[in-house]
């Protein structure tokens, strides 16, 4: 089943740009789903599986930095 996502990360420390930049970098790695960025969201598309295993893995790591926050939106639909 093909999904998109719409995600916004927000780090609550004053230097939230760094994070954010490599959150995006890191999802950029994985071949297997696209991610495409503007300055409001990052959308997210790709087989459910598969997306949702790399979002685990990357959302587990920017959680590190205390007091971070990920809004996100799920679609069972390839709205690309």
């Amino acid at each position: 089943m093909k999904i998109s996502v719409e995600l916004s990360y927000y780090p609550l420390k004053p230097e939230f740009v760094t994070p954010i930049l490599d959150f995006i970098k890191r999802l950029n790695d994985h071949e297997n789903i696209k991610a495409i960025t503007n300055g409001m969201s990052t959308q997210v598309f790709g087989e459910y599986v598969e997306v949702m295993e790399v979002l685990t893995r990357e959302i587990h790591k920017s959680f590190e930095i205390p007091h971070s926050v990920f809004v996100m939106k799920i679609i069972n639909a390839d709205l690309q």
